[in-house]
């Protein structure tokens, strides 16, 4: 078997597998949605405050940060289903056989990387439902939707080197709410205009809040080729980033094993 067909096995494998397992499927659904109508019901007159972006509703406002922290949520599980398979034994089964290392890797990032991708066109479907106009139009969403599945992917790889490391689902599932707390610690939930303080400073700081304010310039404004560009420029930068060190935890625990 050809290193493209293993990619494409395994990548195949995590996304069904990811399909097939309700408690990975359901939060990375409902939690996000859930609290993008919340929020939008009860901060929709703070798009009346000075300073507040020219938007149509909060829920044109939230919707970009609804579709990355979906992504984050599916992420999670590339690292606990590495973690699975570490505790199941079928990593060792994979080492084992002649099989390219780096798909057990690509194998697990990829999946979430089409989950997320998947997964923002179906908040894009529901949000229309209740009103959402996407000033980018398809072309807009279709770029929201790539810095989504990147930005998985960057996160998936983060959370894969910690199941490597730790060979505990259950301690990758403990460690990566520092992820959305990253997000809430950015201007993902309110502009910075209109931020103070300490606050203020560290979203500043935070490189979420350019991914996310680039993308969600895509929503209330318009499509912009250098906005998105800047967004995928971030995410990629985290992917970089956690291939690093995936790759580090892969080298390992191999030797682990060996």
């Amino acid at each position: 078997m050809s290193t493209a067909a293993q990619y494409l096995a395994l990548s195949r494998r995590s996304v069904l597998g990811t399909i097939r397992t309700p408690i990975a499927v359901i939060p990375s659904l409902t939690f996000p949605l859930l609290f993008l109508a919340l929020n939008s019901a009860a901060l929709n007159r703070s798009i009346q405050l000075p300073g507040f972006p020219e938007v149509d509703s909060f829920l044109q406002f939230m919707f970009a940060t609804t579709v990355i922290q979906g992504a984050l949520f599916g992420a999670v599980t590339a690292g606990s289903s590495m973690a699975t398979d570490i505790e199941g034994g079928f990593f060792e089964r994979m080492i084992a056989a002649p099989a390219s290392r780096s798909s057990i890797l690509v194998g697990r990032v990829a999946g979430v990387a089409v989950f997320a991708f998947g997964q923002a066109w179906l908040f894009f479907a529901v949000a229309t439902v209740f009103g959402l106009d996407v000033e980018g139009g398809l072309v807009g969403m279709l770029g929201l939707s790539l810095v989504a599945s990147v930005v998985a992917a960057a996160i998936g790889a983060l959370s894969v080197a910690f199941g490597l490391k730790t060979g505990s689902s259950e301690a990758v599932q403990g460690a990566f709410p520092m992820a959305f707390a990253i997000m809430f610690l950015s201007s993902a939930f309110f502009p910075r205009a209109l931020m103070s303080g300490w606050f203020l400073d560290v979203a500043e700081a935070n490189p979420f809040s350019y991914l996310i304010e680039d993308v969600r310039y895509q929503v209330i404004a318009g499509f912009s080729w250098s906005r998105l560009v800047t967004a995928l420029a971030i995410a990629g930068a985290l992917f970089a980033a956690g291939l690093v060190l995936s790759g580090l935890a892969l080298r390992g625990r191999l030797k682990e094993t060996s």
